[in-house]
């Protein structure tokens, strides 16, 4: 079960770090796992959401980290890697990319389309129909919305979220653009220091290097087969400064944290160095 913190009247929201604006995908996200009344503290990049969580400027942040169009996002997997942070739960959000427009505006009337550069690639197919609109790659996909918001953009559209267009008060002229109706993006809730982990933590994600020996791998492989943990991921990671040497991020289901942390365990024996990034609940998927 997806966690939901307590944001009551009688205590202060959650105030929640993320890459992006009010109305990004990430702050459905956030919505999604601490409820409507979490804080969104807006950053540009995904290294100040890490300095904010260290700093204890916010109390969580969000961060994508893999798609499944896109697969990984191997910055993320580094940045993660050579921080402190702690993965403390994480949210699976289908991806509705939408037309935005400034309140009836046409789409013959558009000049340009801006948006985040995966955003428009997810929607290409939509504008092929309509080859006299430029797409114009942006920072951030309700950035662009609020850019028409702000600076009254009438030959203007943004690819965004319907909350983004709420938000700022814009159409959705065209919904649901996007190619792939599949389009998942998997996002980590992540905090400074490691809380006491619930019953209901499931999952656990873990970063370890091997030894360079022979079946040193599949060693590993073995043992997480034999304690009864589903492997869920693996993806090999390139190690920095050391040239076709890899590590590897593993997530791992299994009945609790004691399983998990048994399972763990029994693989010290075969590699050379593990970092456990959190065990958590399992997230839900959610389609909106």
């Amino acid at each position: 079960m997806t966690k939901k913190v307590n944001v009551s009247v009688n205590k202060a929201p959650v105030k929640v770090a993320i890459q992006g604006y009010a109305g990004a995908f990430h702050d459905i996200a956030v919505k999604h796992f601490f409820g409507s009344q979490a804080l969104i503290d807006e950053t540009d990049t995904f290294d100040q959401i890490v300095n904010k969580i260290n700093k204890k400027e916010v109390d969580f942040g969000a961060m994508a980290i893999e798609n499944t169009i896109y697969g990984m996002l191997m910055p993320n997997f580094n940045l993660l890697n050579r921080s402190k942070v702690h993965i403390d739960g994480e949210v699976s959000l289908r991806i509705i990319q939408n037309l935005i427009t400034w309140p009836g505006v046409k789409i013959e009337d558009l000049k340009e389309v801006h948006s985040h550069p995966i955003a428009i690639e997810q929607c290409r197919e939509f504008f092929s129909h309509h080859p006299h609109i430029k797409l114009i790659e942006s920072i951030d996909t309700a950035f662009s919305v609020k850019e028409i918001k702000e600076k009254k953009l009438k030959t203007r559209g943004a690819i965004a979220s319907a909350l983004a267009a709420e938000l700022y008060g814009m159409e959705v002229i065209a919904p649901s653009i996007e190619t792939n109706k599949k389009n998942f993006t998997r996002f980590l809730i992540l905090e400074k220091l490691k809380k006491n982990i619930g019953d209901d933590a499931n999952k656990a994600s873990v970063i370890f290097t091997l030894a360079h020996e022979v079946g040193s791998l599949h060693h590993v492989l073995s043992q997480l087969a034999a304690s009864g943990t589903n492997l869920t991921k693996i993806q090999s990671i390139p190690i920095q400064g050391k040239p076709f040497e890899y590590s590897f991020w593993v997530d791992l289901l299994g009945q609790n944290p004691s399983h998990l942390n048994d399972a763990i365990e029994a693989i010290r024996p075969y590699i050379h160095e593990i970092k456990v990034l959190g065990i958590y609940p399992k997230g839900k998927h959610h389609e909106n």
